[in-house]
C-alpha cells in the first residue's frame, strides 16, 4: 500500500496533478453521506410520482451528487439524475461569493462540468445568479442562455422581491407551459418577507409572465388558499405556468408546522445542533426514518401537503448538507432503508 501511495505522489510532486484523476479509496463498508442523500432524493421522487406522475422534482446545488463519487471524471449516477426533472445552481456566473461580482472562472467551469453531465443525461438546468448592475444582469442571462440553461438574476440573495429589470423579462414566452422542458424563464421568490400579506404576494406574481415560479409553500406559517394557488398558476397573459414549492430536505426549521416546541431540550434522535449561521435551522440525520417520515410517505408529510395543495413540483433545498457531515469526525452511522 505504501508503494502504491508513493507511486501516486510522483506525478503530483513533479508534474502537478488534478486530484480528480485519482481513484476512490473509500472503504466498502464506510458510511457514504453522498449516497444517502441521493437515496433520499430518489425516494422523494418515487413517492411524488406515485401520487402525480407529472410532478416535477428539482434539486438545488450540490452538483457533485451527479456522479457516483462526486468527481467529474466518475461515472454519472443515472438513478439520481433520472429521479430529477431539473438541477438548479445558484451563483454559477455571478454572485457565488459576492453579489454583482463574477464567479471565478475556475469555479464556474467546475460547476458547469457537472451541470453539463446532468443536462446530457436529460435534466433541465436552472441557474439563479445574483447581480444588480444592468450590464452584469444582461451578461448573466446571456451566459445561461448560451449554455442552454434557463437563467434568473436576483439583485440580492434573500430572494424576496420580483426584479424590475429587465423589462420585459428575459425570454418572455407567450405560450402555455405544462412541462419543465418548455420553461424559458423563471422567478425564484422563496422569501416572503417583502410582503405584508399572502394576497399581496399573489397579486404581484400574478401580474408577471414568468414560465415557472419557485416559492415557499407557506406564507408566514400559513398555507395559500386553493384560489390563490390557482391564480399563481397563470401568467399575466392568461397562459399556464408551473408553480413549484420549496422543501428543505437537509435542515429542520423551527418555523414549520412539524416543529415541536420541546425539541430544543428534548430532541428526536435524528435532530442535531442549530446551524450557527441561522436563527431557525437545525442539522438533521437526513438518512433516518423519523426525518424521512416528516418529508414524504404519509398524508401528514411535507411533500404530500405540497402535492395535495395543487403545486406542480418541488424544489429541494439543503441537498448539499452531506458536505457538513463528511467534514465531521468519523462516526458510525446506520442508515434507515425504509421508504
Amino acid at each position: 500500500m505504501k508503494r502504491l501511495f508513493t507511486a501516486l505522489l510522483i506525478p503530483l510532486v513533479f508534474g502537478g496533478c488534478n486530484f480528480d484523476e485519482f481513484p476512490d479509496f473509500s472503504t466498502e463498508g464506510e458510511f457514504n453521506y453522498k449516497r444517502e442523500m441521493r437515496g433520499l432524493v430518489e425516494s422523494i421522487s418515487s413517492y411524488a410520482s406515485s401520487l402525480d406522475s407529472g410532478f416535477v422534482v428539482i434539486a438545488e446545488d450540490a452538483p457533485e451528487l451527479i456522479t457516483t463519487t462526486g468527481r467529474q471524471s466518475a461515472q454519472i449516477d443515472s438513478d439520481y439524475v433520472s429521479a430529477l426533472d431539473g438541477v438548479a445552481q445558484t451563483g454559477l456566473f455571478y454572485g457565488q461569493i459576492t453579489v454583482d461580482q463574477a464567479t471565478s472562472a475556475s469555479e464556474r467551469n467546475r460547476l458547469k462540468a457537472y451541470l453539463d453531465l446532468a443536462q446530457g443525461d436529460g435534466a433541465n438546468i436552472l441557474v439563479t445568479d445574483f447581480a444588480f448592475t444592468e450590464a452584469n444582469i444582461d451578461n448573466a442571462y446571456d451566459l445561461s442562455d448560451n449554455a442552454g440553461y434557463v437563467g434568473f438574476v436576483a439583485e440580492q440573495k434573500i430572494l424576496d422581491t420580483i426584479p424590475d429589470f429587465p423589462v420585459p423579462i428575459y425570454n418572455r414566452n407567450r405560450f402555455d407551459v405544462d412541462r419543465l422542458s418548455q420553461v424559458q424563464n423563471f422567478l425564484n421568490l422563496t422569501n416572503t418577507g417583502g410582503y405584508s400579506t399572502r394576497q399581496d404576494l399573489v397579486n404581484d406574481v400574478r401580474n408577471t409572465d414568468y414560465d415557472l415560479i419557485v416559492m415557499d409553500f407557506f406564507f408566514d406559517g400559513a398555507a395559500y388558499t386553493a384560489d390563490q394557488i390557482n391564480d399563481l398558476k397563470f401568467k399575466d397573459n392568461g397562459r399556464r405556468r408551473l408553480l413549484i414549492a420549496t422543501m428543505n430536505v437537509g435542515y429542520a426549521e423551527d418555523n414549520r408546522y412539524y416543529w415541536e416546541s420541546f425539541w430544543p431540550t428534548n430532541p428526536p434522535e435524528w435532530l442535531r445542533d442549530r446551524v450557527a449561521s441561522t436563527d431557525n435551522a437545525y442539522y438533521v440525520d437526513y438518512w433516518k426514518k423519523g426525518w424521512k417520515d416528516i418529508l414524504y410517505g404519509n398524508d401528514d408529510s411535507y411533500l404530500f401537503r405540497i402535492i395535495d395543495a395543487g403545486f406542480d413540483g418541488v424544489y429541494l433545498k439543503g441537498v448539499g448538507v452531506y458536505d457538513y457531515f463528511e467534514n465531521l469526525e468519523p462516526v458510525d452511522e446506520e442508515s434507515d432503508s425504509e421508504g
